[in-house]
């Protein structure tokens, strides 16, 4: 609605858009109005022209309304005296329904509409690698005290929307931008098909409201309406799920994507109730049986588009140094972070070296050591990973920061150095140890890169680069600012988070659906099947013989 400044006089009234947050009751009693014009209160009654309270007429009912332009004049980037700031109104006040203090959008600010629709909201950027970077948005306090709204217009491709910045919120930005081109889950919340999977009963999620937030800004994404959308409701919802993205601090881009996806993967789990499920444990063992039955008991608690599409498995060998004590786990992952092997020439790092390192043994050492059941101690102990299973959507992480503990202080520090990774036809069939399925390759095309520059992850700036999936071309996304790129134009110091997809069919749960139909298990069974495929059963009570008398 459009509301009254609560500064300006009635004789001169200046208008502000506002949001209404709450609806009270139309028997309560009447709050304390702040802010606003006394006259609100009153209204001419008769013909004796005498003004009387709304009260007399029984119009008592108030309304909580949010004014984002009266939260800017209470910013801290305003003013550091505090006797200013006790003077400022509140931006969040209760107000009279039928008071003449709001009215319906468009009475005052219809022209100031007209004009933000026509105005131009996207750029091109032009990559030169000539050039050095550009350092952008230096302040620690980006986007706080100003008013981001969605703006109408024609984006300059479907579904390649801008997004408002809402106070350090580029991290989530990126992230949303390059799942909005992830096309098995937009497939999922456009058609709505995840109103069926709804679980709003699961402690876990967040009562569906996480999922139904999402769905809504990517119907705003995709409705051909909008050039910027102010994501103010996912942000909002999401930090109601986890509170520590519930501020306007720099966060973790790569911490959030973990957050939302678990968030939305919740909040459409198709398993209602959850069994009790013990760890699977094996050594001896053919690692396919191991597998399955791992997996068959991940799919007990687990089993959402999320699982479908972005889930694979790690083969997880632990050794003890003392005593040769095996333990072979396998562990479901939804994204793989990939160490940096530094350059001492700074030449360019090729991904595939990575990737290599990522699979090579390593020494835990005591901060992470492993508990041997044979020794009753923890060791530092030998673990080696591999990839068992890759989903259709993969998701690699570049892990670039580090922390150094030097003189007893943790010294924190940025591998900026460039990794080489293929733009097109990335082939991990040299680094899956499990199964491949001939219609369903390990091959994949980048579709996404969430960058970032600055020394910290929880500091700087995150942009992102995504081929949109409706006309395969490549955008550059800086928050409300969108212009066209390349794929090659993300190979920097910056990526940071690459967004991966299969390029040829589709396979469920990275593969182990077809490798559970192939072993004739059933993915779903509740009944406790040992490795070799035997089930538990349970034996009949003996009765007990009754004594003689």
């Amino acid at each position: 609605l459009e509301i009254r400044d609560s500064k300006s006089s009635v004789t001169q009234p200046k208008w502000f858009r506002g949001f209404v947050r709450d609806v009270g009751k139309q028997n309560d009693r009447p709050r304390s109005l702040k802010g606003g014009a006394a006259l609100d209160c009153m209204e001419e009654s008769g013909t004796d022209r005498q003004l009387s309270p709304l009260l007399i007429l029984r119009r008592k009912q108030q309304i909580l309304v949010e004014v984002p332009q009266e939260r800017e004049r209470s910013s801290p980037l305003v003013t550091n005296n505090d006797d200013d700031k006790n003077k400022k109104p509140p931006f969040v006040r209760w107000v009279n329904l039928y008071g003449e203090e709001i009215c319906m959008p468009g009475t005052h600010m219809k022209a100031l509409e007209e004009e933000e629709e026509k105005r131009p909201v996207t750029i091109t950027y032009e990559f030169d690698p000539r050039k050095p970077p550009v350092e952008i948005l230096k302040s620690n306090m980006h986007g706080a005290g100003f008013v981001r709204e969605s703006l109408r217009g024609q984006p300059p491709a479907p579904g390649s929307v801008g997004l408002q910045n809402l106070g350090n919120s580029c991290y989530m930005n990126s992230i949303v931008q390059c799942l909005n081109h992830c096309e098995p889950l937009l497939k999922y919340f456009l058609e709505e098909t995840y109103a069926k999977d709804f679980n709003q009963k699961n402690p876990l999620g967040s009562g569906g409201k996480v999922a139904m937030a999402y769905a809504s800004l990517l119907s705003d994404i995709w409705g051909g309406q909008y050039s910027v959308l102010a994501p103010r409701l996912l942000k909002i919802t999401i930090a109601n799920f986890a509170p520590q993205f519930n501020n306007i601090y720099q966060h973790d881009s790569h911490e959030f994507c973990s957050f939302f996806m678990d968030g939305l993967h919740e909040d459409c789990n198709r398993v209602k109730s959850k069994p009790y499920v013990e760890d699977l444990e094996g050594f001896g063992i053919p690692d396919d049986k191991i597998a399955i039955e791992s997996w068959r008991l991940h799919l007990l608690r687990h089993n959402s588009i999320i699982v479908d599409h972005c889930q694979g498995m790690l083969r997880n060998h632990v050794t003890c140094p003392i005593c040769g004590r095996e333990s072979i786990k396998f562990d479901v992952f939804s994204s793989i972070s990939v160490p940096l092997i530094t350059s001492k020439n700074q030449a360019p790092i090729p991904l595939t070296d990575c990737l290599e390192k990522f699979t090579e043994g390593e020494q835990l050492d005591e901060n992470n050591a492993w508990y041997c059941p044979k020794c009753k101690r923890h060791v530092c102990a030998l673990k080696m990973l591999a990839v068992w299973s890759l989903p259709d959507i993969l998701i690699i992480h570049l892990k670039r920061f580090m922390y150094e503990t030097k003189n007893g202080k943790v010294v924190r520090s940025k591998i900026e150095d460039k990794v080489l990774f293929p733009i097109d036809n990335l082939d991990m069939s040299e680094f899956l140890l499990g199964p491949i399925n001939e219609e369903a390759p390990p091959n994949y095309n980048l579709f996404g890169v969430s960058e970032h520059t600055g020394t910290t992850a929880n500091s700087g700036h995150y942009t992102a680069t995504v081929r949109n999936s409706q006309d395969g071309k490549w955008y550059r996304y800086n928050d409300s600012h969108v212009g066209s790129s390349s794929g090659e134009a993300s190979v920097t110091g910056g990526a940071y988070l690459l967004f991966y997809k299969r390029t040829k069919g589709t396979a469920r749960w990275g593969g182990m659906e077809k490798v559970m139909k192939e072993y004739n298990v059933n993915p779903f069974s509740a009944q406790k099947t040992d490795v070799d495929g035997f089930t538990e059963v349970k034996t009949k009570r003996k009765m007990k013989k009754k004594a003689a008398i």
